[in-house]
């Protein structure tokens, strides 16, 4: 089903009342959907915009979990502070990869949420999505196209498309200040004592 279709779909049914009773886990891996969005952005300090993906990919269901694994100790205490504020949601930094604690999440929330949300496009994850749509899990995939796997997008129910409209610049680029030396101080001097000569003139 194409995302135009999707939409659709979801204001047909939000016309007709119909009561959708879902909850969904939203898990992330923050090392890959960092990286897609620099590298198609060109931009290190681009970041995800979660309160316009959030909404967006929950619609009309309940959020139950939302938890952001990010490789290192560098990890944004505003990140965590304004996804646990706005999202009762969680980082949890990782020893080396987010691939092994992010499965271990899912499969440990598989009987507890209708849908799981993966934020990732690394074909790693293809063997978990099989796992859980044989528990009987709804998977959906969101991730930056360029960067998806193509076989990742296959094998899960829905794919959500991150576009540049889902991400933003929190930082800009300041113009390198000139130090102020001896040399520099005595050529405005000069200049400046030249300018009241020439007027005198």
């Amino acid at each position: 089903m194409s995302p135009f279709f999707f939409v659709k779909f979801q204001k047909d049914i939000m016309e007709n009342n119909v009561i959708i009773n879902q909850t969904c886990a939203i898990l992330i891996d923050g090392n890959n959907i960092e990286r897609s969005i620099h590298s198609i952005s060109k931009d290190t300090s681009s970041m995800l915009n979660f309160d316009t993906i959030i909404p967006r990919l929950l619609v009309n269901r309940g959020l139950n979990r939302l938890v952001y694994f990010r490789e290192g100790k560098n990890i944004s205490s505003k990140l965590s502070e304004r996804l646990h504020t706005n999202y009762h949601g969680s980082v949890r930094p990782c020893h080396k990869s987010a691939d092994i604690p992010l499965s271990i999440k899912a499969t440990q929330l598989a009987n507890k949420v209708d849908t799981v949300i993966i934020m990732s496009g690394d074909s790693d994850y293809i063997e978990l999505v099989r796992h859980l749509k044989n528990e009987g899990v709804r998977v959906e995939i969101a991730a930056i196209p360029d960067t998806t796997s193509g076989m990742l997008i296959e094998e899960a129910d829905y794919f959500h498309p991150i576009t540049k409209e889902d991400w933003f610049s929190f930082g800009s680029k300041k113009s390198p200040v000139k130090k102020t030396t001896k040399k520099t101080i005595k050529k405005t001097i000069k200049k400046t004592t030249k300018k009241k000569t020439n007027k005198k003139a």
